[in-house]
């Protein structure tokens, strides 16, 4: 009964080693798809190879995935003559096939930043710690070495422990790797561990690489990485193989050791203490761990991991091709070009079942029009009203992304009041039209979508006009959802000078109200046909204007000239007094936007605003001083804005997120 007693245990104690190793591990799942580096070579092609090479680049990246599906590296050769692309990918031999798909997924879609439209770059690669994919216009799959390798050191230097011991454990880490990867296929992940200071490493060869050619390329790892030793960790990312060191684990569990065997010894001892009832409970609760983190973890891949764009991407009834689109366009031909702006540009396309459409073509120089991007996809894909512009889909799949929008014929509002001379001037009913439209739109986004979300970024230009002067609210780049829960969010500034409500251009506070302020500058500037300069010392803000006659019968006096005596000056006078009520200093005295709707419609009565802010400019000066130095470039002049129109498209600076 002993024996069986003892064997019992030793066998539980064998199955809670093993589950605290494969599942409990602090990197369960993670297919360590964050971008590690991004090389671009220098080399660049003519015009008249550009979309030739754009093509064989999207297939060949499309014919590798398969290939790393099924053995973990895949690569590929497609076109021909100069316009040849070679294509390779390979994911660290310690994941698994899942974790590989993922890891892939991800810096696949990192590639074409390597392609931006204006200068397609002949060559390029991203490394991530868990895979690595290139392109190149050569045969690149037998090389070792190249110009574009690179050291990468963390910037904390290693701090809680014996530097000393710990630079020789990671030199010692480093020397085994390189040799011990040869022994294994070209592959090594394991730690050093002595006198309580671990080090854990991983090296790895390309698959195409000889055994000289690997042999070559982690010696030259190891010189590199010795720059780092005194970091807390060190990377070289060569053509043909990949190092790393590091303070803490990062690979997943078919690693090895060096230790000086003390510390392993103790706690062996400690462990075959342990009674068979307590291994038991200690099994039970690996077991409700191991669920509670696998299904922790699946989500975390998806929300986190593969970011919210790659899973919109596989969302077929928003997927566009980048070359059905590319030829909707013609080729993005300057003739179908509707405006340009810094994120991109918008062209008007036909698809081939002859729906209209516009294109906004992003090139991602930065890690902010990426958020810009994802954040638009994400909001506005999930919300539906006669007055927002409706996104039909989106691409990812060419060298910049692109997002559809349906057409909108007759451009933006600011358009109409400041920009074209080709139209009659907006009559006082479309006027009307117009801003209740907005209104009601607002309303929507703030109170009534399944989704609360704040636009940020409520101005003329981000106005646009239907055929029949119906408004639609576009440009989510900047949106954020507002939870029910919370009073107000606190954020990085961004939007547009002259729309931006006090409380936030100063204090970073942002509610719904920061929008109702933004609408408030809108009417007034629809009303009077002037534009709010407030951020000029030498102009006289339209909003003290109207304050200045608030109260006098002489409101009307400020509606725009070119109505004449076409216009209900009653009206006009309401709606004023309406955009007063928006504009005021304290956000909790601004009305809801369902408020403004009923008061617009004449179904509920308008309380008495008080003194609007920043009437002078130099106030508003003195205020942008309370800022920080960094605030003052992301936000745009409304003066110099432009929207979606047929000369110009803009879109708003900001500030990091």
């Amino acid at each position: 009964m002993s024996s069986f007693i003892t064997s019992l245990s030793v066998f539980s104690l064998h199955l809670l080693l093993l589950l605290m190793g494969l599942f409990l591990s602090p990197v369960l799942s993670d297919p360590r798809g964050e971008t590690v580096a991004q090389m671009c070579n220098n080399r660049t092609m003519t015009p008249q190879q550009k979309s030739l090479v754009v093509t064989n680049f999207l297939a060949a990246m499309d014919a590798v995935s398969p290939l790393l599906e099924a053995k973990g590296y895949g690569q590929v050769v497609n076109g021909t003559g100069n316009l040849t692309v070679y294509a390779y990918g390979e994911c660290m031999k310690d994941l698994d096939k899942k974790d590989c798909d993922l890891c892939f997924a991800q810096i696949k879609a990192k590639v074409p930043r390597c392609l931006p439209f204006q200068q397609i770059t002949r060559g390029g690669r991203v490394f991530s710690d868990g895979c690595y994919v290139r392109y190149d216009e050569y045969n690149f799959f037998n090389e070792t070495l190249s110009s574009l390798d690179q050291t990468n050191c963390s910037e904390k230097e290693i701090t809680g422990v014996n530097r000393t011991l710990f630079r020789d454990n990671a030199a010692e880490l480093v020397k085994f790797m390189s040799v011990e990867a040869m022994r294994n296929g070209g592959f090594y992940a394991g730690f050093v561990d002595k006198r309580n200071v671990t080090v854990h490493g991983l090296a790895q060869c390309w698959e195409p690489l000889t055994r000289s050619g690997c042999v070559e390329c982690l010696s030259k790892a190891s010189e590199q990485i010795g720059s780092c030793l005194g970091n807390e960790e060190g990377r070289a990312l060569n053509a043909g193989c990949y190092m790393r060191f590091s303070t803490h684990k990062f690979y997943n569990n078919s690693g090895n050791s060096t230790s000086d065997g003390n510390g392993g010894h103790n706690h062996l001892v400690v462990i075959l203490a342990v009674t068979c009832s307590v291994v038991a409970f200690v099994l039970l609760v690996s077991a409700v761990g191991f669920l509670y983190r696998k299904k922790r973890a699946k989500k975390l891949r998806e929300n986190k991991q593969l970011g919210p764009l790659f899973m919109l991407a596989n969302k077929s009834n928003i997927c566009f091709s980048y070359e059905n689109l590319e030829k909707a366009t013609d080729y993005f031909s300057d003739k179908n070009k509707l405006g340009q702006g810094g994120s991109g540009s918008v062209f008007k396309g036909v698809l081939r079942n002859g729906k209209t459409i516009a294109v906004k073509r992003l090139f991602f120089n930065t890690k902010q029009w990426v958020d810009h991007f994802f954040n638009e996809v994400n909001l506005i894909s999930q919300i539906d009203h006669k007055n927002l512009v409706k996104l039909l889909g989106c691409s990812i799949t060419g060298p910049e992304s692109l997002l559809v929008y349906e057409y909108i014929a007759n451009k933006s509002l600011h358009d109409y009041l400041f920009v074209r001379q080709d139209v009659p001037p907006l009559d006082w009913a479309k006027r009307f039209k117009i801003l209740l439209g907005t209104a009601e739109g607002m309303a929507y986004l703030h109170e009534e979508s399944n989704l609360r979300i704040i636009h940020r970024d409520i101005k003329l230009s981000n106005i646009l006009l239907e055929h029949d002067f119906t408004p639609r609210i576009a440009d989510f780049g900047l949106a954020r959802l507002f939870p029910g829960d919370k009073t107000h969010i606190s954020t990085a500034i961004a939007g547009t000078r002259g729309y931006m409500a006090p409380e936030y251009a100063v204090r970073g506070k942002l509610t719904e109200k920061a929008d109702v302020y933004s609408f408030g500058v809108v009417m007034i500037e629809v009303i009077t046909g002037r534009r709010n300069s407030a951020f000029s010392q030498d102009a006289t803000s339209i909003l003290q204007t109207v304050w200045s006659l608030y109260g006098t019968s002489n409101l009307a006096q400020v509606v725009d000239q070119v109505l004449g005596d076409n216009f209900n000056k009653m009206e006009a006078s309401r709606l004023l007094e309406i955009g007063l009520l928006c504009v005021q200093a304290a956000f909790e005295q601004r009305p809801a936007m369902s408020a403004v709707v009923k008061m617009m419609k004449g179904n509920m009565e308008i309380p008495t605003p008080t003194q609007p802010p920043f009437l002078d400019p130099g106030s508003v000066l003195e205020a942008r001083k309370m800022m920080s130095p960094t605030m003052d470039s992301p936000m745009e002049d409304q003066s110099q804005s432009s929207g979606w129109r047929s000369d110009n498209i803009s879109e708003s600076f900001f500030e990091p997120r």
